[in-house]
């Protein structure tokens, strides 16, 4: 954070400035950019409340009545001032208009800085443009207008991003059964592969054994134990899709 920063946060405290006037002390600041789009956005929303609306006119016009090496304050302050006057409340371009003449003594605004740069120029070609701006009405309602379908575009884009389509009902059902079932960590990802490997090896050995205690007569069905031999007995055929029931076998000879 840089000093100049510290030292506004701290006349913030201090002085027990509102949220609308710290961002207007913050979009005006002596720092060597200019204010964000997003921030004069924000105080142009602000305007329309009116509460908010006398706070933030009356920070500007604090600005402006700076001078000398905070020249910085006035320029940005004629900034935010054509932005709101153009994006904000019409209240905006109504006070403007009844104190036009403290805009239009900033025409003679001077600061020549310690590299002998005019800095003052700035200054003094912002002002004549406010102040063209807000004699020609048709040319505030064009700039009004343009402002408006601007702001609605954004917005409609701004909606469009942060709402993506919703996920189905069975899709929100399987997520959390789909995470908890996705490993977290390599060693839990190695674990269940050997898992795995383990069942698989199992299964295989399951079927060997199976084939193994299969009769290896080619004619299928039960085997008999009794007196000298083994019999076998046929198993009858399936019949629309029942078993036939099995007679009993005959008792073994004597």
């Amino acid at each position: 954070m840089s000093t100049s920063s510290l030292r506004r946060q701290v006349k913030n405290i201090v002085r027990n400035y509102s949220e609308a006037e710290i961002k207007v002390r913050e979009a005006t600041s002596n720092d060597p950019w200019g204010p964000s789009g997003s921030l004069m956005c924000e105080l142009a929303d602000l305007t329309y409340n009116v509460l908010a609306f006398t706070e933030i006119m009356g920070m500007i016009w604090r600005r402006l009545n700076d001078h000398g090496k905070n020249w910085r304050h006035v320029y940005k302050a004629l900034t935010l001032a054509e932005y709101l006057i153009k994006a904000g409340s019409e209240r905006v371009a109504q006070q403007c208009r009844e104190n036009v003449y403290a805009v239009h003594t900033l025409k003679d605004f001077q600061y020549v800085d310690r590299d002998g740069k005019d800095q003052g120029a700035n200054v003094r070609e912002k002002a004549k443009q406010i102040v063209a701006l807000l004699k020609d009405e048709d040319k505030l309602r064009e700039e009004r207008a343009q402002a408006l379908k601007t702001k609605e575009k954004m917005a409609q884009v701004a909606t469009a991003t942060a709402a993506p389509s919703a996920p189905s009902t069975s899709t929100l059902r399987e997520a959390p059964e789909a995470a908890q079932a996705w490993p977290q960590s390599s060693g839990e990802e190695e674990l269940q592969l050997q898992l795995a490997l383990a069942m698989s090896k199992e299964e295989a050995d399951q079927v060997r054994r199976g084939r193994a205690d299969w009769p290896q007569n080619k004619t299928s069905g039960h085997r008999q134990r009794g007196g000298t031999g083994h019999e076998f007995r046929p198993v009858p055929p399936f019949t629309a899709g029942r078993p036939q029931s099995v007679p009993p076998f005959p008792p073994s000879p004597a």
